[in-house]
């Protein structure tokens, strides 16, 4: 895990490759759009639907990860195996991916096209950016970074280190199956409620996993403890509340609030309500404060492995 991390890191996924083979994940969504074409009807009743949901997501799970475990166990131990397991490793994490799509739009925002900004931020969220003014842009750009923190780098290190490839896999599935059903719509209530119950459930420790590795990097942890509590319950997501908090008090700005989905205005709560409004500058700032997450990533998938080593060893 800990090499496909550095190759990610270094390298990302070319867009030479995506070109010539596109992405195991994009893979993924195909399998999961047949599921969701053939097996969620709008004339079907909601526990039908509900039961095909489950069944659609062991479909694309079970295989996957039963897959991923034959592979591994036809790779050689040693260096070799490790090599292996890491390049297979590595298109699911997405350190680089996520840092590249933000630096953009904080070098669009700091040369003062709002416009490209809007535009680019709107690659990486949900929401209307087209009204967002310079904080409102800074502000939906950072939150990505927070949360996707967890859901493209910590939570995939996290599940592969507990089980290697084909725990890393499986994560990868969960999240992408409800980042494309999990919707409280009327078509996917019931299709989606398996894959954003279990989403909710594989992302429970590495969101505070990452809430906690901002807070420890900020100025005062202990202040900023405090501050994850009380606000991290009150995000729309608990997970993902976790990571934007101790992101927002490392970096003492405040994120959430208001925002537009598809011409609906949601007032959602603040999140460290007392920091100021993000700027451009505070893109980049965020940006370093995430490669130092990274290496604070980097340093506990080592000492997990030095750990081990030291079990079997005993």
């Amino acid at each position: 895990m800990l090499l496909a991390l550095f190759i990610d890191r270094f390298f990302g996924w070319p867009d030479s490759v995506f070109r010539v083979i596109s992405h195991p994940v994009v893979g993924f969504g195909k399998l999961i759009n047949w599921c969701d074409c053939i097996l969620n009807k709008d004339r079907w009743r909601f526990k039908v639907r509900l039961l095909f949901g489950i069944i659609s997501l062991a479909m694309v799970l079970i295989p996957i990860t039963c897959l991923s475990y034959f592979f591994v166990m036809l790779f050689p131990t040693g260096v070799v195996g490790t090599i292996l397991t890491a390049l297979f490793a590595w298109p699911f994490i997405a350190s680089k991916s996520l840092a590249d799509h933000v630096r953009t739009v904080g070098t669009l925002l700091a040369s003062d096209d709002l416009v490209a900004a809007r535009e680019a931020v709107s690659k990486i969220v949900g929401r209307n950016t087209q009204e967002l003014d310079k904080n409102g842009v800074a502000r939906a750009a950072l939150e990505s970074l927070a949360e996707n923190t967890s859901d493209g780098v910590t939570a995939p290190l996290f599940w592969g280190v507990l089980f290697g490839l084909p725990g890393l896999l499986g994560y990868k599935v969960i999240n992408t199956f409800d980042s494309m059903v999990g919707y409280k719509t009327p078509r996917y209530l019931a299709f989606g409620w398996a894959a954003a119950r279990l989403d909710d459930f594989v992302n429970f420790f590495p969101a505070r996993l990452t809430g906690l590795g901002y807070i420890i990097l900020s100025s005062s942890p202990r202040r900023g403890y405090r501050i994850i509590k009380k606000d991290a319950p009150n995000h729309r997501s608990h997970n993902a509340g976790w990571a934007e908090t101790g992101f927002a008090v490392a970096l003492n700005i405040r994120l959430s609030g208001p925002r537009n989905y598809d011409g609906r205005v949601t007032h959602y709560s603040w999140i460290n309500q007392a920091g100021r409004d993000p700027d451009a500058n505070d893109i980049f700032r965020g940006l370093v404060l995430f490669n130092r997450l990274i290496w604070l990533n980097s340093g506990l998938i080592l000492l997990s492995a030095m750990f081990l080593f030291s079990l079997k060893a005993g």
